[in-house]
């Protein structure tokens, strides 16, 4: 007892009793403390691009093979990041349907946008490409859209129209009309380049030069606005203005010739 009482005086003893005490809290926390925010958010991530890998399998691998590598029924998706999964098939143009035309067209989607994600955060996973945009850059704050309308008349009218009513193209293709389309998808059809159009990636146009584009075609979409000018006459520029000139105006000269020259030979006769 003595010895002990001696140990329990000794100046290093309360040192001891500190270091024992910390490390047992420490051991107890990291036994029974709950995950870090970090592992959370990493085990949701595995989770989703889990059950887009399922989705996958069953709607996509058919064409795109088990991996995303392509077949001779589709391209490959290693790379074409997570904004060309949200677009194709946020847009119904993907899973395509049996009797393939000259260009998937858009339609009602198939998945909800929880699937929709799942399957991004799959393809994403395959290889790096660009991903969803945020709110923030497709959003209308900030945007100047006579910069935008400028921009789209010299990079996208000459197949989308001057107000995004969409035109023809060779073999079949066409350009869509961008009428009713959610910001997003255009802000991504611009990053990706689906189908016939090319890619403006960032190094190309600027993220906030895609923003004031979309602002402009909001701002001249029939569906929502209206035409301070009167009749739009579809919007489909100069060409069907030249005509409604040519075949109103003209044919009013023409009806108004006739009956001059009409009068003309009455009055000799009489």
């Amino acid at each position: 007892m003595k010895k002990l009482s001696a140990r329990r005086r000794h100046p290093l003893a309360a040192v001891v009793v500190l270091l024992l005490a910390l490390a047992a809290t420490g051991g107890l926390y990291a036994a029974f403390a709950p995950a870090s925010k970090a592992q959370a958010d990493e085990t949701s991530q595995s989770l989703t691009i889990k059950e887009g890998r399922k989705l996958y399998e069953v709607g996509c691998a058919s064409c795109h093979g088990t991996g995303g590598q392509g077949s001779s029924d589709g391209p490959s998706l290693v790379g074409v990041g997570s904004a060309a999964v949200d677009f194709q098939v946020g847009t119904g143009r993907m899973p395509a349907a049996t009797s393939q035309g000259a260009q998937a067209p858009r339609k009602k989607p198939v998945y909800t946008q929880t699937q929709i994600d799942q399957l991004a955060a799959y393809v994403a996973s395959l290889g790096a490409g660009p991903v969803v945009p945020t709110k923030q850059q497709y959003g209308p704050a900030g945007a100047d859209v006579a910069k935008g309308g400028e921009l789209f008349r010299t990079n996208c009218a000459q197949c989308h129209n001057f107000t995004g009513k969409g035109g023809a193209l060779t073999e079949g293709k066409y350009a869509p009309t961008l009428e009713g389309v959610e910001p997003k998808h255009i802000y991504e059809a611009m990053q990706t380049g689906p189908q016939n159009m090319p890619s403006f990636p960032d190094t190309t146009m600027s993220s906030q030069n895609k923003k004031d584009i979309i602002a402009y075609l909001h701002a001249v979409d029939s569906s929502e606005t209206t035409n301070p000018g009167g009749l739009e006459l579809g919007g489909l520029g100069p060409v069907s203005e030249g005509l409604f000139a040519w075949i109103f105006g003209l044919g009013a000269l023409i009806a108004v010739a006739v009956w001059v020259a009409a009068r003309t030979a009455k009055a000799k006769k009489s």
